[in-house]
């Protein structure tokens, strides 16, 4: 298992590279952006690269019914960012038939954009079992240690079915630390709760009360522990849940870093 460190998409560059290369001190393996309406993550992934050039850089997810092939590949050439370091994870977004949608998908995406790996973003059993039958990884997204668990077995069911080596399990674990964890955590899991009918799904699958799905830590030694409790995924990327500044980012990353 391996660490990732992840922001939101639109952190200032002069942030953004030294909070990579502050990261790659820490033993971190990469670094992630999401993607949303309001900046795009390919960007941010640009700024990482200003301050690393050894730790993979990743954006999860981004939505086809907002980004197409073409465009991605184009904004990757365009940043020149270096497709060997580079996950690129899409999803079906607001598509009212999403697993259709990304099985259809693949295809294009294939030809669209060469030479980078290909996640899929995924939540319920058979979006992971896609994941599992053909692309390069599956990323999970608000799950408990138990959901990875099971999530996992459904991308590695896919595999065996596809007659292929099981790719790796990604995902994000929103992580705040301190005195006002608990409620940065139920902050930004309230957001995501009604967002969309696949989060609303994926919430009523974990059954669990709002503000506990992620960790909510006292300090870096009980953050630690709980990272480690998702051993499932092959790689946990800690989602920061911090005020988007260098100190505050820094610290986290600190407090919640592998050892």
């Amino acid at each position: 298992m391996t660490r990732g460190f992840g922001v939101a998409a639109g952190m200032d560059p002069e942030v953004a590279a030294p909070l990579a290369a502050r990261c790659q001190e820490l033993d971190y393996s990469s670094m992630w952006s999401n993607d949303h309406p309001g900046a795009n993550g390919l960007e941010t992934l640009a700024a990482f690269a200003e301050g690393t050039d050894e730790l993979e850089l990743g954006v999860a997810v981004m939505a086809l019914d907002r980004h197409d092939p073409a465009d991605i590949n184009e904004r990757i050439k365009t940043l020149g960012l270096d497709r060997d370091r580079l996950w690129v994870g899409v999803g079906a977004g607001f598509n009212r038939r999403p697993l259709t949608t990304m099985r259809e998908a693949l295809p294009a995406l294939r030809e669209a954009i060469p030479g980078v790996r290909l996640v899929l973003a995924a939540m319920g059993p058979k979006m992971c079992a896609l994941a599992g039958s053909g692309f390069d990884g599956a990323f999970l997204n608000w799950m408990t240690p138990e959901f990875a668990a099971g999530a996992r077995e459904s991308v590695h069911s896919g595999a065996a079915e596809a007659g292929r080596e099981p790719p790796p399990v990604l995902g994000y674990v929103r992580t705040a630390v301190g005195d006002d964890a608990r409620e940065r955590l139920a902050k930004e899991e309230s957001f995501y709760r009604d967002l969309h009918d696949g989060y609303r799904r994926q919430f009523a699958r974990l059954d669990r009360p709002r503000g506990t799905v992620g960790v909510a830590a006292a300090d870096a030694d009980e953050a630690r522990r709980a990272l480690d409790e998702y051993d499932a995924l092959d790689v946990v990327v800690t989602r920061g849940l911090a005020s988007a500044t260098l100190e505050s980012m820094g610290a986290l990353a600190a407090a919640a870093a592998p050892v």
